[in-house]
């Protein structure tokens, strides 16, 4: 069975070792030998920009990661293929893996909306506005102020519709949340979790899950252990509760699957990296139908694409 993870964090390891990192088979959870093997179909690949970098190094630093994904993730790999329009995905052929960029925070772009427009060329389809922190478009879950969009986030938003790019909700404060759910025509949460299953900050409570599939967008559980679980060893059955109680609440047709891959340490196990995918599938096939299990694998990302 295929599988779309719509988020991993290769592009930051890459940057951070300078290009070191192999991503042919080099010790990534999602290299392409390990994509392969897990069967899949495609992967979102992240530009993420740690808070502590100097701004004015910031852009420099999401465009060499962006370096790498055309060099190191397309260039040398003929498997790979650059998702660019949303139909793309259904020219893939077998064996290939679709590529497609995210942006996970604005900080990269300070008050300069026109560097949305080049990432837009490079590739990226959807965009974070904040990561934990807050920024000059939102505040982030971990901002204790607390407060919603900017204008410039509300801008933001509004290019995002323009290009039928997803608005991501994944790291946003209450606020900024449900600012975006005002506004947003394409909302998207890529790595999520349940907070009535594990009380975790960066966890979306059943009111926003709840808004989110009323509004027939897509939430994506992540692999993230604390997101999964307080305390003690996570396994596969673990993550489960957390779709089992979002279907329970109107999801089972808006649930996909957003790994955090590489930008994790703790493991869930016997998920420790993309090929492991088909060990939750299997795992969920023993609770839920096979066209259920193929909808949270890829099938319900394709049915709500911007198409």
């Amino acid at each position: 069975m295929k599988t779309i993870d719509l988020h991993c964090d290769v592009l930051w390891k890459m940057q951070r070792s300078k290009g070191a990192v192999d991503f042919l088979d080099g010790d990534l959870d999602a290299n392409l030998e390990k994509l392969k093997a897990g069967n899949v179909m495609l992967q979102t690949f992240a530009i993420f920009v740690l808070p502590e970098v100097k701004v004015e190094e910031k852009f420099s630093v999401a465009m060499d990661q962006v370096h790498y994904f055309h060099k190191r993730v397309l260039g040398s790999n003929p498997h790979m293929k650059l998702i660019r329009d949303w139909t793309d995905i259904d020219k893939l052929q077998d064996g290939e893996i679709g590529a497609l960029l995210s942006l996970e925070g604005v900080d990269a772009i300070g008050n300069d909306i026109n560097k949305l427009t080049i990432l837009h060329e490079l590739g990226v389809r959807s965009i974070g506005l904040t990561w934990n922190n807050a920024n000059l478009a939102a505040d982030g879950i971990l901002e204790e102020r607390g407060a919603g969009l900017t204008s410039f986030g509300k801008e933001i938003v509004t290019f995002n519709n323009e290009h039928q790019m997803f608005t991501d909700v994944s790291h946003l404060s209450e606020r900024s949340f449900w600012d975006v759910m005002e506004i947003a025509k394409y909302p998207i949460a890529s790595h999520s979790n349940s907070k009535s299953i594990c009380p975790n900050a960066r966890n979306l409570t059943d009111v926003q899950a709840k808004v989110m599939f009323d509004r027939n967008a897509m939430v994506h559980v992540t692999f993230v252990t604390e997101f999964v679980k307080e305390t003690g060893d996570v396994e596969i059955g673990d993550l489960i509760k957390h779709i089992d109680h979002f279907c329970s609440i109107g999801g089972i047709h808006n649930i996909g699957i957003g790994s955090d891959f590489d930008g994790i340490t703790a493991k869930i196990g016997r998920l420790e990296d993309a090929s492991m995918h088909p060990n939750l599938l299997n795992e969920l096939l023993k609770y839920y139908t096979e066209e259920q299990v193929k909808g949270f694998a890829y099938q319900n990302f394709l049915d709500h694409r911007p198409v």
